[in-house]
């Protein structure tokens, strides 16, 4: 178990890893980072560098484990600001008659699933952040942590069965029915974020859903990275180290937790509420 623990981490990080080494090379962010508003940072250049750099040290840091907790903190509090400062403003003022096509929400959501798969990479750490009081405060956000991921999970499985009609060239030509597994596949994420975020069957559920997702990485997304690595800003490598890490953040939630955090507060409220005054 301990090694499947760490084969999760792994795939995280080294997604990490790739996303650095694309900013640096396109020398501007992602648009799964940052929204369109980066056109109008100055020395735009130099700040994806810098981003490119932190996303590399953070992602070597949780896959050597030195500091790794630390690293895998501070990331899902980076995601989830950048998500809140730069991708939901973007999408409330610059579309605010078409915020309910969840085809427009596709980079927010990625981010907002990246944050909290770093909240469940720090989770994996059986060690204690440090004593700080802001890595302190991070670390309550932990057993809640992979309810942003499961929530991106479903939202994209609601997804391709809303445009299953727009996305048959995402399945190979050689599957028989496209269309079919483009459902079958959406059904599949509808269920597993619902039954995992309330905590049914989840150590099985999460297993299968990151075996599902580690297929994809190699069945869709690894031809797609090799046979055109740098179109659209290297779009394809990319998609492939998010499958690479939803996989790894859905094997860790398989392993690293015993049970929904929320639904345990739930309970324990309603068991409060019945003592007498």
């Amino acid at each position: 178990m301990n090694y499947l623990i760490k084969m999760g981490r792994a795939f995280y990080a080294l997604a990490l890893i790739v996303y650095g080494i694309q900013q640096c090379y396109f020398s501007s962010f992602r648009n799964v980072f940052v929204s369109p508003y980066q056109q109008y940072l100055p020395w735009l250049p130099l700040w994806a560098w810098l981003f490119g750099g932190y996303l590399i040290a953070s992602g070597l840091s949780i896959l050597t484990g030195r500091r790794g907790k630390e690293a895998a903190l501070l990331g899902g509090a980076v995601f989830l600001f950048l998500f809140l400062s730069t991708q939901l403003t973007y999408q409330l003022i610059s579309e605010p008659n078409k915020i309910y096509h969840l085809g427009l929400w596709v980079n927010q959501f990625k981010e907002l699933a990246l944050s909290g798969g770093a909240f469940v990479v720090a989770g994996s750490f059986s060690e204690g952040a440090s004593d700080n009081r802001f890595y302190a405060l991070l670390n309550k956000l932990v057993p809640y942590g992979n309810l942003l991921f499961l929530f991106t999970i479903t939202v994209f499985g609601m997804g391709h069965i809303i445009y299953a009609e727009l996305m048959p060239n995402a399945v190979p030509a050689w599957f028989s029915d496209r269309l079919f597994w483009i459902y079958f596949t959406g059904i599949l994420l509808v269920g597993a974020g619902i039954t995992i975020g309330f905590g049914i069957r989840l150590r099985v559920v999460a297993l299968l859903l990151s075996v599902m997702i580690f297929l994809w990485f190699w069945i869709i997304h690894v031809p797609g990275a090799i046979g055109d690595p740098i179109a659209r800003r290297g779009e394809y490598p990319a998609s492939a180290a998010d499958a690479l890490a939803f996989s790894g953040v859905a094997l860790l939630i398989a392993f690293t937790m015993p049970r929904q955090q929320w639904v345990s507060d739930i309970e324990n409220w309603g068991r409060s509420l019945k003592q007498p005054l």
